[in-house]
């Protein structure tokens, strides 16, 4: 059972995570959502078409401009706060490596930190267990914050995925983090090239094996560009493809711009798997 603010999702339930970049330089918008009105306007309209979770982040994942840990803050909490009064019952999640700005959020209403830099900052699972936050524990292969790869090498990316995210998961619980609010996630394109990332994803179920939910982030993301030779806006199918093959092997929550195609096709999946009865069965029944 998955627990996460004030909502439990079944094992086979799948979970779409909405992306809300408040960075005026984010690799897939470009800062479309900065601005309060717009960025509230997607939470609205990404918790209609079906997402469970707002993931907010202040800090583009790639280089850039530096943006303090001050600046963070300002980006995000008062944003979060207002999501929170809006939105009581969504689950509010805040993308940062940065244990101070965990705290600030947590103290207005996050529910869930989504550490994509694979706990670069040991602080922050303690301020998720201080505030009974979830916890995402991510792979990224030592990488700094806003680095890329660079001639990256592993003897077997899943074994060092597996090490990584399962030992940061076993810290948090022993921190007290709920362990039914740890979630793994194996970290696409954060410290590994395409091949890399390609390979941790058709070995998904190896993570899913572990026993802790497999939260992936694809949504756009230069591995799907590189497998097909397109630019960031030509990514969605192959993006959509890669969550058909991810729910397939058994993760559970997907980090997404695009909400109402990606509720399509998890539908979808869990209707071949058994897991989902089809909306409407008519055909051959008349």
């Amino acid at each position: 059972m998955l627990r996460l603010g004030r909502r439990e999702f079944e094992p086979h339930e799948p979970v779409i995570m909405a992306i809300v970049n408040r960075t005026p330089d984010s690799f897939y918008d470009q800062g479309a959502t900065f601005r309060d009105e717009p960025a509230l306007a997607r939470v609205e309209q990404a918790v209609a078409d079906g997402a469970a979770i707002i993931d907010i982040g202040g800090v583009k994942a790639g280089p850039g401009e530096e943006v303090t840990a001050e600046e963070e803050v300002r980006r995000t909490v008062g944003f979060v706060a207002e999501v929170r009064r809006r939105f009581p019952d969504v689950i509010i999640s805040v993308d940062t490596w940065r244990a101070e700005v965990g705290a600030a959020v947590c103290e207005v209403g996050a529910d869930l930190l989504n550490d994509a830099w694979g706990g670069v900052d040991p602080g922050l699972a303690e301020v998720a267990a201080r505030y009974g936050a979830g916890l995402v524990c991510t792979h990224a292969g030592g990488a700094e914050p806003r680095t890329r790869p660079h001639r990256v090498q592993y003897d077997d990316v899943m074994a060092d995925i597996l090490d990584v995210t399962v030992g940061l998961a076993e810290r948090a619980v022993e921190l007290g983090v709920p362990r039914e609010s740890v979630l793994i996630d194996p970290g696409h394109d954060f410290g590994k090239n395409t091949r890399h990332s390609l390979e941790a994803t058709r070995r998904l179920d190896e993570m899913v094996a572990t026993g802790w939910p497999v939260l992936v982030s694809l949504s756009n993301k230069d591995f799907v560009g590189e497998s097909l030779d397109r630019p960031v806006k030509e990514r969605v199918v192959g993006t959509l493809a890669t969550t058909a093959v991810s729910a397939w092997l058994g993760a559970q929550v997907y980090r997404v711009h695009e909400v109402a195609e990606t509720r399509q096709v998890l539908d979808m999946v869990a209707a071949i798997a058994g897991w989902r009865e089809p909306a409407v069965a008519r055909r051959g029944l008349a």
